[in-house]
Order: structure tokens, then C-alpha cells, then sequence
């Protein structure tokens, strides 16, 4: 049993999720008064302070490690009950995950149904979430697992499945650059109507970066948060994105969109990951999710079409 008070543990995981100790009290459902006068009980507990109270509330270094410990107990914890709930196969148990919009369409489609199927019993948490969201969800032991699409090496995750995923640039059929055979630079792309998703995303990030190193800039057309927009951006003929060729495959098939590879080694070097906290141990639930994702969903089950088609060219 932890010597600590636990609400108290609790109130300073959330101050330290939310920004605020108000922002905390709302969310939790109690007066911000109860939640201070329980932090600083644990305060004069420790002999320590553990927030800086600015106007954005920050933890000093021993908070970081008292708030390192709770979680880290937390997780222990939930890791433990897995494994009991295992002796009754997965008959209980829940699993949390972060992921972008990108995957929801692969995978809300069989992959989830199939899983939920094959065990009634457990419970999914869907949160969605831009790349640097996700990652401190998982950081912050508020999810179990993250889908990311090209995301940042971080010393503080593992990455339980990687696949290479490149970035391409999607048009509409019968568009000029559909005809174009050979990798598009980025300068050619800057001449025709773009549109670009918010820089929350690894998509934009990953564009960003190449751009960078180009020493080149866009001026998009359209900028939007939306994956389902800028697909309909491009079907309609209004202009061009970046997107991998799984998100559009079902267009790809049908004839209205097509993917065309990019001349730039950060985008065709992209991955799509799912990842964990590093430290702390997967339920149980967790690790069957994980098996399921890398047998059912296209993102995870295998690399990219066009990356596999090139690996068997003689």
C-alpha cells in the first residue's frame, strides 16, 4: 500500500493533465477548494512542495517524482488485474487507445468488430487524437496504446509494431501529375491547388520537414484538422494532398483518386507505429489487441503496397 494519500496522487495527476487546478476540478467533479486543501495536505505530508503555481501550473522535480511513482503504480496495478482476468480469458478488462483519424477507417472497419467479437467481455476506449497529443497521452498513462503515423523517436515509448508507410502525394484521376511516371519533386507540387492537414498531425509534420530541407514553402489552398476533407478535396478535382495509399485504396480501386511517390527521403522513409509506455508493463488486454491489430489491420499487418511491390521486382 502506497504511504501516500491516493485522491491526493490523483487530484495531481489530473492538475498536471488538464493545465489547471480548475480546469482538474471541473473535470473530476469536485470543488477546486477540496482539491487544493488535498494537495497541500500531501505538500505539508512530504515536507515538499510538488507545483510551481504560475499560470500554467508546472511540477517541481520532486513532483515529477512523486507523479512518476503513481503512475507507475497505476500501471503495476492494472497490469496485475489483467493477468488475474487472464486466468478467466479475457472474460474482463478494458484497453485504452489513442489514434489519429487516418487509422479510424481501417480501423473501426472489421479489425475492431472482429476483436470485440472474439471477446464480448472486454471494453475499448477510443480517443482520438493528433500525433503530439498521443504521445503524451501514453506518456501520461492516460492510454494503454498509440497509433501514430510518423511519429518522433521518444525514449519514453516502444514501438510494439512499425511499418513503412510512405507519404505519397494523392490526386484526382486524370489529373496532370496522375500521368507522371517518375517521383514528383516537391517543386513541381507547389504549382498545382493544394491543401494541407493542421501541423497536430504526422502528416503535416512530415511535409514540414521536407520542405525544410528543400529550403522550399507552400501556400496551400485549403487547410483543414480533417482526413475525410482533404479526401474529398481531391476526389472532387479540386486539387492535390499528401496521404498514404492505404488511407485512399478503396478510391485507388474504384478510379477516382490516384497515389504518386514523392521525391523526398522523409516521406518515403515514413512509418505507422503503435506503441506503449516503455516502462510500464501491458495488460494483458493490451498485448491481445496489439496480436489482433498486426493480423487485421492493413497498416499494421504489413508494409505499404507499393513498398511490397518493390521489395519483389527483380
Amino acid at each position: 500500500m502506497s504511504p501516500f494519500k491516493t485522491r491526493a496522487l490523483e487530484y495531481l495527476d489530473a492538475i498536471v493533465h488538464y493545465g489547471s487546478l480548475r480546469r482538474a476540478a471541473a473535470q473530476l467533479g469536485v470543488n477546486p477548494s477540496a482539491l487544493s486543501r488535498q494537495l497541500r495536505a500531501l505538500e505539508e505530508e512530504l515536507d515538499t512542495l510538488l507545483l510551481v503555481r504560475a499560470s500554467r501550473v508546472a511540477l517541481t522535480p520532486a513532483g515529477e517524482l512523486i507523479l512518476r511513482h503513481y503512475r507507475d503504480q497505476r500501471a503495476a496495478e492494472r497490469a496485475t488485474l489483467s493477468r488475474l482476468q487472464a486466468l478467466q480469458n479475457l472474460e474482463r478488462g478494458e484497453v485504452r487507445i489513442a489514434v489519429g483519424e487516418g487509422f479510424i477507417a481501417d480501423l473501426i472497419s472489421a479489425p475492431l468488430q472482429n476483436f470485440l467479437a472474439t471477446y464480448p467481455g472486454l471494453e475499448i476506449e477510443v480517443r482520438m487524437a493528433g500525433l503530439t497529443e498521443a504521445m503524451q497521452l501514453v506518456r501520461e498513462d492516460a492510454v494503454d496504446l498509440a497509433l501514430l503515423y510518423a511519429p518522433p523517436d521518444d525514449p519514453q515509448l516502444v514501438s510494439h509494431i512499425d511499418r513503412r508507410q510512405p507519404l505519397d502525394l494523392i490526386v484526382p484521376a486524370g489529373h496532370a501529375l496522375a500521368r507522371v511516371s517518375a517521383p514528383l519533386s516537391l517543386a513541381e507540387i507547389a504549382d498545382h491547388p493544394l491543401a494541407l492537414i493542421d501541423s497536430h498531425t504526422g502528416m503535416r509534420q512530415l511535409v514540414d520537414m521536407a520542405l525544410y530541407e528543400t529550403h522550399l514553402s507552400y501556400r496551400p489552398r485549403m487547410k483543414t484538422n480533417s482526413v475525410s476533407v482533404l479526401k474529398n478535396f481531391v476526389r472532387s478535382g479540386l486539387g492535390v494532398t499528401f496521404m498514404p495509399e492505404l488511407s485512399v485504396l478503396e478510391e485507388i480501386h474504384e478510379g477516382s483518386i490516384v497515389a504518386r511517390e514523392v521525391d523526398a527521403g522523409v516521406l518515403r522513409h515514413a512509418r505507422a507505429r503503435i506503441v506503449s509506455q516503455a516502462e510500464r508493463p501491458l495488460t494483458v488486454a493490451a498485448q491481445a489487441f496489439i496480436r489482433h491489430l498486426r493480423r487485421s489491420m492493413r497498416f499494421f499487418s504489413a508494409d505499404a503496397p507499393r513498398v511490397l511491390d518493390a521489395q519483389v521486382l527483380p
